[in-house]
């Protein structure tokens, strides 16, 4: 990191006018400050100190968790009365936007003025349950695949009478008809936007593989290539951030909403690909770099010895353990109101707990080969406005504890949808009273972390039950 710091102070002061300090709060949305050049040197040394009353927000930006009364702040007396936390940049991170002329862009853990890690730091914690596959030799690999609506932008919604909290969603119009999946033509018309919005991601360094179109109307997918699961995770949040920034600067609006409330549009999915690695002894006979270092070299755990095996033994007590806490890791893999609206039968997206090897239906699907060592599990649990950081390591933590207890995950279903299986949760606080009551994701997580969580999701959806909806409107206004 000190090496990567002085790299950063000689480029900036010749590139750039601001840096963008930013964490990924316990949504998965950054939240930050601009600080100017002259200011970096020092920002770099001690970090820079920020409100830590956005620990408690929900998705509205409410505060949704006392902070001022005795006991306040779950009762973390460094945050009590909306007390500074401070934000300290990760140097590794750097980045300059290709879309924001002169702006460099660095991640933050958080700490407190004591030098403490904030316990709420998402960031954070998953680097606590990486240490946790390290203690067994295995390192988490994940790869991306992520769906969301592009759509052009009508109207920004920025009247006197739009803005609340929430404030009124834009007015937005198709750049696709839709239900062609993986049409080449639609590809080609999405192509100003998706053009600009490949050429910036691979500015930023992200690893893009691949850019589709999904069977919806203006419903895009990206892949990224598999990276280290605390790498994976910076990638997501800064993909998102950045598909953001970037449409919008082009007139259109992408949102990573499950199922935007818009006639004919289906729900995106974020499919995470798990394996995990080993890392095998020096081999004095393997070529070294410029440096004279021989790079490392990995085994995947989850290679079967035998090619017509599904997974070795490691792999099939993973993919267990992500079956024994599939309802609680819902509350972390789909943490929106919204996005329950996905799990329905025969649609692609699960609806029970279930795996299989190459179905689309099941919860968890095995792909790959053991002939070219391509063997790994695809989660199709998730939504694309997860936390990337929470989703990652709830999946580590419920994998782990397979691994820990050898647990058996029973034959693959070849009928997903009409397997007698364990169903996921219908709402997220069906979700939320699951991981409540989940010892092993309990420990895994964190006890404090968790019942923070808890508290700021059940505001969530209390909020949203003591709102009268649209549907309501409708089915009982004029009949009643």
């Amino acid at each position: 990191q000190h090496e990567a710091a002085a790299a950063i102070r000689v480029r900036a002061r010749a590139d750039l006018d601001v840096v963008r300090l930013a964490f990924a709060d316990q949504h998965g949305i950054l939240r930050g400050k601009a600080v100017l050049v002259d200011e970096l040197d020092r920002v770099l040394d001690d970090g820079i100190g920020i409100v830590s009353s956005l620990l408690f927000k929900d998705t509205s930006g409410r505060t949704s968790v006392p902070i001022f009364a005795k006991g306040g702040a779950l009762d973390i007396a460094e945050t009590r009365n909306a007390a500074d936390m401070v934000m300290i940049p990760d140097p590794t991170t750097f980045r300059t936007l290709p879309w924001a002329p002169r702006t460099g862009w660095l991640l933050c853990d958080l700490r407190f003025a004591n030098g403490q890690l904030v316990p709420f730091c998402s960031r954070s914690l998953l680097r606590r349950v990486i240490g946790q596959s390290a203690d067994l030799g295995l390192e988490l690999v994940v790869g991306l695949e992520v769906e969301f609506h592009l759509f052009a932008l009508a109207d920004a919604k920025l009247g006197l009478s739009d803005i609340g909290q929430p404030s009124a969603p834009p007015d937005v119009v198709h750049l696709n008809r839709g239900y062609q999946l993986l049409c080449e033509q639609h590809l080609d018309e999405m192509s100003p936007i998706l053009d600009a919005l490949r050429e910036n991601l691979v500015g930023l360094g992200i690893p893009l593989r691949t850019i589709e179109v999904e069977f919806g109307p203006s419903q895009v997918e990206l892949t990224v290539r598999a990276q280290p699961g605390i790498a994976s995770a910076d990638t997501m949040v800064l993909l998102r951030s950045a598909v953001k920034q970037v449409a919008a600067r082009h007139g259109c609006h992408a949102t990573f909403m499950c199922q935007p409330q818009i006639p004919q549009v289906f729900a995106s999915g974020w499919h995470l690909h798990q394996s995990l690695r080993r890392t095998l002894p020096t081999n004095p006979a393997t070529p070294t770099d410029a440096h004279g270092t021989e790079g490392p070299r990995y085994e995947n755990a989850f290679t079967p010895t035998v090619a017509a095996d599904a997974l070795s033994d490691t792999g099939l007590q993973y993919l267990a353990g992500l079956l024994a806490h599939a309802r609680g890791t819902s509350a972390f893999s789909t943490p929106t109101i919204n996005g329950y609206k996905r799990f329905r039968p025969y649609s692609l997206a699960p609806d029970r707990v279930a795996w299989g090897a190459e179905n689309r239906g099941a919860m968890v699907r095995v792909v790959g080969s053991a002939n070219v060592d391509t063997v790994h599990i695809e989660n199709r649990l998730g939504e694309p406005a997860a936390n990337p950081y929470l989703y990652i390591a709830s999946q580590l933590v419920a994998g782990l504890d397979g691994i820990r207890r050898e647990l058996d995950p029973g034959p693959p279903t070849s009928e997903p949808y009409d397997t007698p299986a364990t169903l996921l949760p219908s709402s997220l606080a069906e979700a939320l009273c699951a991981l409540d009551e989940d010892a092993g994701l309990r420990e895994g997580m964190g006890e404090h972390f968790v019942d923070y969580y808890l508290a700021l999701k059940r505001a969530e959806v209390a909020r949203f039950e003591a709102t009268v909806t649209d549907w309501e409107q409708r089915e009982y206004f004029g009949l009643f």
